[in-house]
C-alpha cells in the first residue's frame, strides 16, 4: 500500500521524503482543508524533493463552488505546476447543490493532462456517491480522496469499500481523513492500493502573542470573506 503524505511545508515535505513516504500531497493551510501553496513553495519542493508531488488546485478556504475568476486562477495554477515539473494535480468543482461539476472539472482534467488527476475531498460532500463515482469514472480521473463521507477513514470504511469495489480497476480510491493506525490496519485488509494523511505534529514555536492574526469569523465553511464595495466605496469617500 502506497503512503501518500499530506504536507503544508517544505519541512514536512522533507520529512515525508526522509520517512520513506511514496508521495506528497503538497498544499498549505490545514486548518480548512488545505488550499494552494505558492509558488515559491512549489518551485522549491520540486527543486529539492525527488518522491513524486501532487499539488492541491484550491483557490480559496469554503466550498468548492467557484467563479469564473477563481476557476481561470485554478488554471493558471495547474499550467504553473506542469512548467515546475509536479506529477499531479489535486482539485474537483462541485455545483451548489453539492453535485459535481462535470463540465468545470472536465475542464480541470484536460488542462491538467498528462499529469496524474485525484479528484479531492469535495467528494465528501456529494449527495449521491455512488453516482458522483460513475461520473469520475467517465471523467478517467485517476483517484479519489475521500473519508467515506464521515469524519475519519474508520467511520467511513463501509462506503469505501463499496466504492473500491465498484471503481474495479478503473481508478483508486484513496482513502484519507483522520487515519490512525487502526485506520492503516482496515485499509490494508480490505487491500486499498492508496492512504493519505498528514502525520502532523503541532510544534510551539512562540509564545502567545500580544495580537492575535487568527479569526474564529473565517472558519465557517458556509459563508466566504469578501471585501465589501459599498464598505470600502463609503470609507475612500470619507477619506478623499
Amino acid at each position: 500500500m502506497q503512503i501518500e503524505i499530506c504536507a503544508n511545508s517544505y519541512a514536512s515535505a522533507s520529512n515525508a521524503e526522509k520517512a520513506g513516504a511514496d508521495r506528497i500531497e503538497l498544499c498549505v493551510e490545514l486548518a480548512v482543508g488545505g488550499i494552494t501553496p505558492s509558488f515559491g513553495l512549489i518551485k522549491k519542493v520540486m527543486e529539492k524533493i525527488s518522491i513524486p508531488v501532487h499539488v492541491l488546485i484550491r483557490p480559496r478556504s469554503g466550498d468548492f463552488t467557484y467563479n469564473d475568476a477563481e476557476f481561470d486562477a485554478m488554471k493558471t495554477d495547474i499550467e504553473l505546476c506542469k512548467k515546475l515539473g509536479c506529477h499531479g494535480i489535486v482539485s474537483g468543482v462541485l455545483h451548489r447543490d453539492f453535485s459535481i461539476d462535470i463540465k468545470r472539472t472536465k475542464e480541470l482534467i484536460a488542462c491538467s493532462k498528462p499529469l496524474s488527476f485525484t479528484f479531492h475531498r469535495a467528494f465528501d460532500w456529494v449527495p449521491n456517491p455512488l453516482q458522483s463515482l460513475a461520473q469520475l469514472l467517465e471523467l478517467d480521473v485517476d483517484r479519489i480522496l475521500t473519508s467515506g463521507q464521515e469524519t475519519s477513514v474508520i467511520k467511513g470504511i463501509s462506503l469505501l469499500k463499496q466504492l473500491q469495489v465498484l471503481a474495479g480497476n478503473r481508478l483508486i480510491i484513496m482513502p484519507g481523513g483522520g487515519v490512525d493506525k487502526n485506520a492503516i490496519i482496515q485499509c490494508e485488509k480490505a487491500a486499498f492500493k492508496e492512504v493519505h494523511f498528514s502525520a502532523t505534529e503541532l510544534c510551539k514555536t512562540i509564545n502567545y502573542p500580544k495580537v492575535p492574526m487568527n479569526s474564529n469569523r473565517f472558519f465557517d465553511e458556509t459563508q466566504l470573506a469578501i471585501s465589501d464595495i459599498s464598505k470600502i466605496k463609503a470609507i475612500v469617500s470619507f477619506v478623499k
